[in-house]
């Protein structure tokens, strides 16, 4: 067999993929744009490999460090077919690898999407020989060559976007050059890596599992998310004077997993997505955005955008009772909400931290029953929703006599303990049985129709039940966790569950694929909520990302509309004593929820933009905007500093006459100018922390 190139041009995306006389696979190219004649050197055409994988007892080459290249057998996988189909998503490509000393396959798959410029990448493995293997690693999505395009340094060209995480602290976007993250272009190839991982069951707990790689020269841009509820871990490093970028689920060196094959066994890696744009952070979130919107699963949430009433932040902080909750609900009513979700501690008469797990509702905090306030919440026209943590069992949960050990994640022979809980393990048919009852109860007994499901605990790396290493178990666990979210959505496609994990720490596209909305954070103050808020859609859909807002009882008017204006281009989470609030302020809400009802259609078909970049929480400035037709909605939010006025490029209308109004709030006290040939819009807004949102009609 003579080499081979096999040329992919699909949506926008080029692939470029060789089949070497010895059966190497390598992938040269996956961009935007083909592959430029003369990119890639023969001598370096050996880094170009399709996947990497490591086995225990295998060798590994190269000056390697911690890097997960040049692995064993990953360097001797040969050429054993592949299959080129369409399906109802796109094009499939299979590439199938197989080693010729252990008989180990493995189908390198990906899956396009229609018109979109993104592929889903993953690996299954089958052991087809006779003797017992263990996985070490395995990849997900190679690429060499990430740096390829251009003839400068890497080191000048390249710039890294992450979202660095935490609690309240979620979305905080920066990006870097390789230098800056540590990697010096010295050699052609080093021990150094850029490693980003997440070990635990918060997949978001310190960086979300996705990131952006921009080439300033030649204004390209690759982005990646790993979609998984779990461990995971990515990581760019160079050899043959390449960049490479390796992404994966669980790693052994890394997160504590590894898995053992007998024959005839199968193991198929965490999902990631990949895609290539001609452009920045804008183009690549389009493209993320079209993506996550195929991918999702169909529910009439993300279409009807329903106004959400929460009790909690700012307001009743988890101790809610009938008294304190029916003027709240009257209140949310009146300014317009149609769901009204009782948040925590409705199920123990005190303190219950450590105590949940039964989720039977109080007597002492509601003496006629939860379901006179559910109906009450019914009778004000809204539909009722409580709040739940059905993964944990409190240590000193009576619920804990029907369990033993088989219930819970375990190490060392004990329970796994966080924060005065335990986990849960979702493989265990026993706690499915519990989950199904207390969902089954809610809805069918309580007519619950919106269910926060919250988790508040990090389980760390894993369980050591019926599991090769405790990061073996704890992916099994995920992937069980996400199967049961499947068939409660199947058996109630109408209900909404909210994925909360003490804010946005599990902020992945595992868990959002099925829920169609996502709190993104536990931030209390307001202000330093505007750039979580703006943030937000270039990790998540418009329509999933779910922003506080919440008038305080001691503000005034221009807090009241920033609080909204947090909100009002995303999924409006409405809190606050709006009981309480001065007759003025609370008509400030009724006005911003009647004007998100008027626009929020458009949402789950609008792109984000960002006139002065992805937000920075120490800047002065922040905004944000949705894009659908030919209108443009903007926020904008003065978050510090004295200036009154600000300058947002728009260049894209540049040349071309627009329509410019401040859309809420009516009485505005805010001025703004049009430099046509430029495409610059100029607001200036009242003193102090205000913010403003305008409608643009191009």
């Amino acid at each position: 067999m003579t080499s081979r190139l096999i040329e992919i041009a699909e949506n926008g995306l080029y692939l470029t993929i060789e089949i070497t006389e010895e059966l190497d696979v390598r992938l040269l190219h996956f961009g935007a744009a083909p592959l430029e004649p003369g990119a890639v050197a023969d001598k370096h055409k050996p880094g170009f490999r399709l996947l990497e994988l490591q086995l225990s007892g295998e060798d590994r080459a190269e000056y390697h460090g911690r890097t997960h290249r040049a692995s064993y057998p990953g360097l001797r996988m040969e050429y054993d077919g592949h299959s080129d189909t369409v399906n109802a998503l796109g094009r499939k490509l299979e590439f199938t690898l197989k080693d010729p000393v252990t008989a180990l396959k493995a189908v390198q798959h990906f899956q396009f999407y229609s018109g979109v410029q993104i592929v889903r990448s993953w690996t299954v493995l089958k052991n087809e020989g006779d003797s017992e293997i263990a996985v070490e690693y395995i990849s997900s999505f190679a690429l060499t060559g990430v740096d390829k395009e251009g003839s400068g340094d890497r080191g000048d060209k390249i710039e890294v976007t992450l979202a660095h995480s935490g609690w309240q602290s979620e979305l905080q976007w920066r990006t870097y050059s390789l230098p800056e993250l540590g990697m010096y272009h010295l050699a052609d190839r080093g021990s150094k890596r850029i490693a980003a991982s997440n070990t635990g069951s918060w997949s978001a707990a310190e960086l979300l599992p996705m990131a952006v790689l921009h080439n300033t020269e030649s204004g390209s841009s690759l982005f990646w998310q790993i979609e998984h509820n779990g461990s995971w871990h990515w990581e760019l490093t160079d050899q043959y004077d390449q960049l490479t970028l390796l992404a994966s689920g669980p790693t052994e060196h890394d997160n504590h997993w590894w898995l053992k094959l007998a024959p005839g066994e199968a193991f198929t890696s965490v999902p990631v997505a990949a895609g290539s744009v001609q452009g920045g952070l804008e183009a690549a979130a389009a493209q993320l955005t079209a993506y996550r919107r195929i991918i999702r699963r169909p529910n009439e949430d993300n279409e009807l955008l329903r106004i959400i009433f929460n009790d909690y932040m700012n307001c009743l902080w988890g101790s809610p009772t009938t008294e304190k909750l029916l003027p709240l609900i009257d209140a949310a009513a009146d300014v317009g909400c149609e769901y009204f979700c009782i948040d925590a501690g409705w199920y123990a008469p005190g303190e219950w931290w450590d105590g949940v797990g039964q989720w039977e509702p109080s007597a002492e905090r509601f003496p006629e029953g939860i379901k006179y306030v559910l109906d009450y919440i019914r009778g004000k026209g809204m539909i009722p929703g409580l709040w739940l943590e059905l993964e944990v069992m409190g240590i000193n949960s009576p619920k804990l006599a029907e369990a033993d050990d088989s219930w819970f994640f375990m190490r060392h022979g004990k329970r796994v303990k966080d924060r005065s809980r335990y986990q849960l393990d979702y493989r265990n048919p026993k706690v499915i049985e519990h989950a199904d009852g207390v969902i089954a109860r809610l809805v069918e007994e309580y007519g619950v129709g919106y269910i926060k499901l919250d988790y508040n605990i990090n389980a760390g790396i894993g369980t050591e039940t019926d599991a090769d290493s405790f990061g073996d178990g704890l992916l099994q666990h995920n992937r069980a966790y996400l199967a049961w979210l499947d068939s409660i959505f199947a058996r109630y496609p109408e209900l909404v569950i909210e994925n909360c994990s003490s804010g946005g720490m599990r902020m992945d596209y595992a868990m959002l694929s099925r829920h169609s909305i996502q709190s993104t954070s536990d931030q209390e103050d307001y202000v330093s909520y505007a750039a979580i808020a703006a943030g937000s859609p270039l990790a998540l859909t418009p329509e999933q990302s779910a922003v506080w807002s919440y008038p305080l009882r001691e503000g005034d008017d221009e807090e009241v509309i920033f609080n909204m204006i947090n909100a009002l281009l995303l999924r409006v989470h409405q809190s606050g004593h709006l009981a309480e609030l001065a007759p003025g302020r609370r008509e400030l809400v009724r006005e911003a929820l009647e004007y998100y009802k008027s626009i929020r259609a458009q949402i789950p078909h609008a792109l984000p933009f960002w006139p002065l970049g992805l937000p920075d929480s120490r800047g002065q400035w922040v905004s944000y905007g949705l894009q659908h037709g030919n209108i443009r909605y903007l926020a904008v939010w003065r978050i510090a500093g004295e200036e009154q006025s600000v300058a947002l490029p728009l260049p894209e209308l540049a040349g071309r006459e627009v329509r410019i109004s401040c859309a809420y709030p009516k009485q505005h006290g805010s001025e703004w100018s049009w430099k046509k040939a430029e495409g610059s819009l100029t607001v200036s807004v009242p003193a102090g922390r205000t913010a403003r949102l305008f409608e643009l009609h191009s």
